[in-house]
């Protein structure tokens, strides 16, 4: 087992977080030889990767949120390393957190597009995605691989990376006593039971409390007992959780209503823009919804999209110059192989063979690619500058994919190309662009961790790439496997699809000019009072486009953590409640999603015929029994922690 500091102190270095130049850090290992990659550790790491690139996919899908996989990879991978590659210690550990990173970042950036080949109406080969993806996968790694050297060593201590100095904390914390997997296991426990009788598995009990206002004043509010999104709400906090909340509430209780007034005074032969046989007048809570809100919510999504892409121009312009300033002599001592290149090369075979198997024609091969590839290019760049200062889970991936998206459309209304197909062959391409940003947040996620660690940058390089196309893979997978779900349009479909819808709706509306302008401008409208009030206009738009049942339980979920952390004194207590909340979060995330998963396989195979619900198991008392069960559980587990001495 490599040596490393004293195990009783079981804390990072002041030196990690700053203080020294990066090329004179003295990273946690000593040791010389610093391997932590072996034939176990490769297949814990992928085994990991894969669960949680179809946990993410499923979640993600579900929520318009996704958890980043840093922190419980390094707590299951510890665990499992310790069983079954425990001469690699901390070092294996730290690659098997890497990899996890890697099956979520694909998952978390292939599920605000691909699904919206779907939406459209249209479909995609398999073999084309994975191409795609993978060309995605290797060419944001291969182009992160040219800027470490500056943001990871000569940026070190600047760059503070938050989520990469908790994971390394996590890790140093690990080689000690912990009790992070214990809780980690009662959530999936929690998250798996219930999910087992509500979801797609038997479906035995209601999941959703429903009210509906159809008279004078139309409204529909809904919560889904749902323990993945109260895992969710847990992990991200009152601040996020209430304004995605704010969103949905100013959706149903203030714009619907508001059309349901107008609409009510429409004559008889008024029909919906988009639907002949629906009559305005007609209109319940639902479809006021589904025709004109959610088109208002797109507009503040496009309108905080393109203002994020604004405000990250002095980042792009500020990154751009340092990368091609980098010193020569750093990038000597720390980048020693090929393996950049070999990447970057690959990444781009991978794109054109991807383009031309897309394309309705060669020159949209061509001309594709090579906007796909520049798009790429400076986005991961910035992403990789972004996650040094914010983290991975924050960063404004759904902003740079919808100026790019945007960029890509125009220029095929340019070219003519505005069919279905060409629609197809656009959000084929935007999904090499948002697999390479979203990898790129998570590649300078774990490298950080690494380099803080003493891991080898190399090693930690070829398994994060191979952790992504396991990644490309399973969620490839995984949205066709979900595809006729992923279609259903209702007041509250299976899976939200809030990012996914927006990229559907706007070039499809673009492409075809079928789109309700004034709801748009309503919304851009919108979006600017939010920016000008200074609130965060795409959490509050996500929370707008989402139905009511999911945004409402991700609160109860954040309101928990509220409550804990307040009614808790002793601050040291108080984190440490918090910390197995977000482990035990992570688990009912987990349960939630992969019983979830594994239940609309067995259900798609036939081997689950579900069954129908009746009496109380379909009453609304139903649903609020089991969101406090799920909110009972988890504080008794929680508030049973004790101080650590």
């Amino acid at each position: 087992m490599e040596k490393t500091e004293n195990k009783d102190v079981q804390k990072l270095s002041k030196d990690a977080y700053g203080g020294v130049a990066g090329k004179d850090y003295v990273p946690y290992v000593k040791s010389a030889n610093r391997s932590g990659m072996n034939l176990a550790v490769i297949l814990i790491g992928a085994i990991i990767a894969a669960i949680f690139a179809a946990s993410t996919a499923y979640s993600g899908m579900k929520a318009g949120l996704t958890v980043a996989a840093g922190i419980p990879g390094s707590i299951i991978g510890s665990a499992l390393v310790l069983t079954f590659a425990k001469s690699k210690g901390i070092l294996g550990k730290d690659l098997v957190q890497g990899m996890a990173s890697g099956g979520e970042s694909v998952a978390s950036g292939t599920i605000f597009v691909l699904p919206a080949v779907i939406l459209i109406g249209a479909q995609y080969n398999y073999l084309e995605a994975i191409i795609v993806g993978i060309g995605g996968v290797l060419f944001g790694v291969g182009v992160s691989t040219l800027v470490y050297d500056y943001l990871i060593v000569e940026e070190h201590g600047n760059l503070m990376y938050p989520e990469s100095m908790a994971i390394s904390e996590t890790l140093v914390a690990s080689e000690g006593k912990g009790e992070s997997l214990k809780f980690m296991l009662q959530g999936f426990g929690i998250g798996g039971l219930i999910t087992v009788f509500t979801g797609s598995f038997l479906n035995k009990v209601n999941s959703v409390f429903s009210i509906v206002g159809e008279k004078f004043y139309k409204f529909h509010f809904t919560m889904e007992a749902n323990p993945l999104l109260m895992g969710i709400g847990f992990i991200v906090g009152t601040e996020v959780s209430l304004m995605m909340f704010a969103g949905s509430v100013l959706a149903n209780f203030a714009v619907v209503p508001l059309v349901g007034f107008f609409a009510e005074m429409a004559t008889d032969s008024a029909v919906v823009w988009n639907d002949s046989a629906t009559f305005i007048n007609q209109m319940g809570a639902d479809a006021i919804s589904g025709n004109y809100v959610k088109y208002i919510g797109a507009g503040m999504m496009i309108c905080g999209g393109i203002i994020g892409a604004i405000r990250l121009i002095p980042t792009i312009i500020t990154s751009l110059k340092a990368t091609m300033g980098a010193k020569a002599a750093s990038s000597s001592k720390t980048s020693r192989s090929n393996l950049n290149m070999v990447l970057l090369a690959a990444g781009v075979v991978f794109g054109v063979v991807g383009a031309f198997m897309i394309s309705s024609n060669p020159v949209m091969a061509i001309l594709g690619i090579v906007i796909t590839l520049l798009l790429s290019a400076v986005f991961v760049i910035v992403s990789a500058k972004l996650t040094g200062t914010i983290g991975t889970s924050n960063l404004p991936v759904s902003g740079m994919t919808i100026a790019s998206v945007v960029v890509a459309t125009l220029i095929f209304v340019i070219m003519g190309w505005t069919g279905n197909a060409d629609n197809h062959a656009l959000l084929m391409f935007s999904t090499f662009i948002v697999v390479a940003i979203a990898m790129a947040g998570g590649y300078f996620q774990s490298q950080k961790v690494a380099f803080v660690i003493g891991g080898d940058k190399d090693e930690m390089t070829k398994s994060f790439s191979l952790s992504g196309v396991i990644g490309v893979v399973i969620t490839m997978g995984v949205i066709l496997l979900l595809k006729d779900q992923l279609a259903i349009t209702s007041s509250n479909p299976p899976f939200a699809l809030p990012q996914a819808n927006l990229m559907s709706t706007l070039t499809s509306g673009i492409f075809s000019g079928e789109i309700p302008w004034i709801m748009i401008i309503v919304g851009i409208v919108m979006a600017l009072f939010f920016f000008f009030a200074n609130l965060p206009i795409m959490t509050v738009a996500i929370g707008f486009y989402l139905p009511i049942s999911t945004t409402s339980i991700i609160l109860i979920g954040a309101i928990l953590r509220y409550f804990i952390e307040k009614t808790t004194k002793d601050k040291e207590l108080a984190d440490a409640k918090v910390a197995n909340g977000i482990s035990l979060s992570s688990g009912l995330v987990a349960g939630g999603s992969i019983v979830g998963l594994i239940g609309i396989v067995l259900q798609v195979t036939g081997v689950v015929q579900p069954g129908e619900i009746t009496g109380f198991a379909a009453s609304n008392g139903a649903p609020l029994l089991m969101i406090a069960f799920m909110v009972i559980a988890t504080y008794i587990a929680i508030s049973a922690t004790k101080k650590h001495s």
